[in-house]
């Protein structure tokens, strides 16, 4: 589907929710239309390229296409072109205009987990300009596959700062929101539940006295069998690949159990604590981890164990259908991209291409696969872009 202005999507032109990104060039040096690099890159990336070269080389092998809805009145831009604006792109503005058309084009639900996630993009550091590698902070839809919205960790500081930034742009009312430990903190855990969602956060050593505290009540609860508990406890068993792998989940959301927590009172929402044991048995070998977790859900929550566990399980999805993807699709982890704003810039693009991939259904293909077709076939990329 085209028009004039540029490449059309059920929901709107891709240029008009990116249109609010204020040009960084000067007047004069102007040779491109921004929208222009902007729509040429994103087919790019989603075509398989993984740099400024590779976008140009798209662009170029595909101009006759791309004249058909673009202006293009110097021809493609070179990838210096492309590499000089992204690195000087605000990063910010760009997620912003992400942000609103994801939200356009996905309606997120009640009930849908949101996992929040760091990755590093290992080879952005840059030792000449004594700048560290760049980790990104991301919201990942689980049910719908899709990123929500991402934020660049700064330099100085950790996620536990970037978290609250980006869940601030997320719509969270009904969904619940899954964090490592790393985002076990109460005024996390207070924003989520001002914004209207839940949270199931996993305890380590980073919240010691609160770890030590669930354990010590589960220990406790396993000692009368639950009795006369607020409870609830399910068990899954799968199998496959050679391996038979057991999860179970209790969770205790007795408010006279909860008060033994000394910390109870300081967590806002606090209303359930949850266990889960996660068992593989591999041949004659068998390995056993168990993790704990505090969440907002309570025992009014049908049937609360289960909900827990699916909530535990989609966060672990997280790792295989996001960040691998990423490495192995996009080849994330060997990008050099560094320059300016440029690597926190082409990761948006790589989350814009990896959306509308996932969504694409007519073929039954991995992502890269994906890529490749599209590259190969216009009409294909058309329906990947008609999200």
């Amino acid at each position: 589907m085209l028009e004039e202005t540029g490449i059309q999507t059920r929901k709107g032109i891709i240029a008009d929710y990116f249109a609010e990104i204020e040009d960084p060039r000067i007047e004069r040096s102007k040779e491109h239309k921004l929208a222009d690099i902007l729509q040429i890159a994103i087919c790019g990336v989603i075509c398989g390229a993984d740099g400024w070269t590779g976008i140009e080389a798209y662009g170029k092998a595909k101009q006759s296409w791309l004249e058909t809805f673009l202006e293009l009145p110097h021809g493609i831009p070179s990838h210096d072109t492309f590499g000089r604006v992204f690195a000087r792109i605000d990063p910010g503005a760009f997620e912003s205009c992400f942000l609103k058309w994801i939200q356009a084009a996905q309606e997120i639900t009640a009930g849908q987990v949101i996992a929040i996630d760091g990755k590093c993009l290992r080879r952005s550091y840059d030792t000449w300009r004594d700048k560290g590698a760049i980790h990104m902070v991301s919201a990942w839809a689980s049910e719908n596959g899709v990123v929500l919205g991402q934020r660049p960790v700064d330099s100085k500081s950790n996620e536990i700062t970037a978290i609250p930034a980006l869940i601030e742009v997320l719509e969270l009312t009904g969904c619940i929101v899954t964090i490592d430990a790393m985002g076990c903190q109460k005024a996390i855990a207070g924003q989520i539940v001002d914004q209207g969602g839940d949270y199931v956060l996993a305890l380590k050593d980073n919240q010691a006295h609160l770890h030590e505290d669930v354990i010590s009540l589960f220990q406790w609860a396993d000692n009368i069998a639950f009795a006369e508990l607020e409870s609830d406890t399910v068990h899954d068993i799968g199998s496959g690949h050679g391996r038979v792998e057991i999860r179970e989940c209790w969770t205790i959301s007795d408010p006279d159990a909860l008060a033994m927590l000394a910390d109870r009172d300081r967590w806002p929402g606090l209303r359930s604590v949850i266990r889960v044991q996660a068992t593989r048995i591999i041949d004659a070998n068998c390995t056993c981890e168990t993790r704990y977790y505090i969440s907002s859900l309570s025992g009014e929550t049908s049937h609360l164990a289960r909900t827990a566990l699916h909530a535990v399980r989609r966060h672990w999805s997280i790792e295989n259908e996001l960040h691998w993807v990423l490495d192995i699709a996009f080849r994330e982890d060997d990008s050099r991209i560094r320059v300016g704003h440029s690597a926190e810039n082409m990761a948006v693009l790589r989350h814009i291409a990896l959306n509308l991939l996932k969504q694409e259904s007519s073929k039954r293909l991995g992502v890269k696969n994906k890529r490749l077709v599209a590259a190969w076939d216009n009409d294909y990329l058309l329906k990947v872009l008609e999200i």
